[in-house]
């Protein structure tokens, strides 16, 4: 029998459990060595600046190459693990959904875009401007009475920034600038995997042909549109596999195979690897 590992999503309280239930935004630092074995997801948006270091941070099962001057953005149900160096000094702002539904506009682009490119290199003076907000929202928690307005203001004046560098690198994928049909794919895309996987329904709401949108996909991202598709749905079947205790045709049947075994079929073409294989 495969074993089967259990991921659970960190809540936000596990990681100060003696701080009250009001409390949605959480400031941390790491200093050294930090390991984590175990791929899970949290709750809550995570803003992780560093000051240094060295070591491998995996977001959804890329990995990114840690540095110095670096801003890493998580998003809840992103799954994640790092090896952190021995030189690595960061800083973290945990962040409530709820709190985070009051920046998110602060943050200029769709978010969709973000967890695309997860890891910021800052500019020299971005980074001492977010690492001065990051020590005073440190400051500001630290306080016997918290006015957590200006929490909140400044955590805004972080997103606003990070929106600021993201604008060179957002502005340059002139894909999206050119072809904004083409944002608008993976967007329906995010929201309908599960349940529509063919590029005609897509190809509909976009209100031009399968073929038109099969070689706009082609021709920009050198893949197929119905690639597009299958890329949503093995990364959301390697979460459930990796944070979930839920049997494989439970996965299977939730992202609309009803036949697991053409579900483990699909799963190997991507892969190379069987479900089973892939859980462990």
């Amino acid at each position: 029998m495969d074993a089967i590992i259990n991921f659970p999503t960190l809540d936000i309280s596990e990681f100060w459990p003696n701080q009250g239930a009001g409390n949605n935004l959480l400031y941390h630092e790491i200093i050294g060595k930090r390991h984590i074995e175990k791929p899970h997801k949290h709750d809550f948006f995570l803003f992780m600046l560093f000051e240094d270091g060295s070591g491998t941070h995996n977001i959804d099962f890329i990995d990114h190459q840690v540095k110095g001057k670096q801003l890493h953005l998580l998003f809840p149900e992103q799954i994640h693990k790092w090896e952190l160096q021995a030189d690595t000094r960061a800083h973290q702002l945990m962040i409530s959904r709820n709190i985070f539904e009051t920046l998110a506009s602060s943050l200029r682009f769709s978010l969709i875009l973000y967890q695309n490119h997860p890891v910021i290199n800052l500019t020299a003076k971005a980074y001492q401007d977010i690492l001065h907000e990051f020590k005073q929202i440190k400051n500001e928690l630290a306080k016997p009475n918290i006015l957590w307005e200006i929490i909140q203001t400044r955590t805004k004046l972080i997103a606003l920034m990070i929106s600021q560098e993201m604008e060179t690198i957002f502005n340059n994928q002139t894909i999206y600038q050119t072809k904004p049909l083409l944002f608008k794919y993976r967007s329906l895309i995010d929201l309908h995997y599960k349940t529509e996987k063919l590029v005609t329904f897509y190809a509909n709401q976009l209100n031009i042909s399968a073929n038109y949108l099969n070689i706009l996909c082609k021709k920009h991202f050198n893949v197929s549109a119905t690639a597009l598709i299958h890329e949503r749905l093995i990364l959301e079947a390697k979460r459930n596999l990796l944070t979930t205790e839920k049997p494989i045709k439970v996965i299977a049947f939730e992202l609309g195979f009803y036949d697991v075994a053409y579900f483990s079929k699909f799963f190997k073409k991507q892969t190379q690897i069987t479900p089973h294989t892939f859980r462990g």
